[in-house]
């Protein structure tokens, strides 16, 4: 349940409040409220845990650089490229957060955990094949986000604007799946590992 309302107030309470608004208003003031929702969600989840919510925060920050770009205008294929430019630099983002001691997985998935496993999961910091398994989840996810926006930015140059319409939907989807399914499958075999470094029977 924390799980799925943290994605609909960070995700689709924004999203479709975005498309209800556009409908009577300017895109910047669309997103300009919908940016209000995960932006209230993490001054609460700061109030309650002392902690800055990091799924929310990259939420906002996703809106806030569409605000931006919303304002530049432009021709209509300049237009078409804002939502590769937005992806491109969440996926810079993540890949830059290799530099720190926690890349952004860490913090991202801390929030999908109940507070009651928070002791647990940071605990997992002290295997250094634990450390290796964030890294490479963090890479994995930039790396992919940047290829998803370089796709899309190619086929903004290479397609007609209705085409593009068509198609963008489905490569941006496409590639967030293959990406979630592909987190999901390598975290089951990293978790099984796990296991086995804390009981001793493999090295860490």
């Amino acid at each position: 349940m924390s799980v799925a309302l943290t994605l609909f107030l960070n995700g689709v309470l924004p999203l479709l409040l975005y498309v209800w608004l556009k409908k009577g208003h300017s895109e910047f003031m669309a997103l300009l409220v919908a940016s209000a929702v995960p932006l209230v969600e993490s001054a609460l989840y700061y109030a309650r845990f002392r902690r800055l919510d990091a799924f929310g925060l990259l939420m906002l920050f996703g809106m806030v650089l569409s605000m931006l770009l919303a304002l530049t205008g432009g021709e209509a294929r300049l237009m078409l490229l804002r939502g590769s430019a937005v992806t491109a630099l969440i996926g810079a983002v993540f890949l830059g957060s290799l530099a720190f001691p926690r890349p952004l997985i860490v913090p991202l998935a801390r929030r999908f955990i109940s507070s009651q496993k928070h002791g647990d999961f940071d605990a997992l910091w002290s295997i250094p094949y634990a450390r290796r398994v964030y890294r490479m989840m963090t890479a994995v996810w930039g790396v992919m986000l940047l290829g998803e926006a370089a796709v899309r930015t190619l086929l903004v140059w290479e397609l007609s604007t209705a085409w593009f319409l068509a198609v963008s939907d489905i490569v941006f989807y496409g590639f967030i799946a293959a990406t979630a399914l592909w987190t999901v499958y390598y975290r089951r075999s990293a978790a099984k590992k796990l296991e086995g470094i804390r009981l001793g029977r493999l090295p860490s």
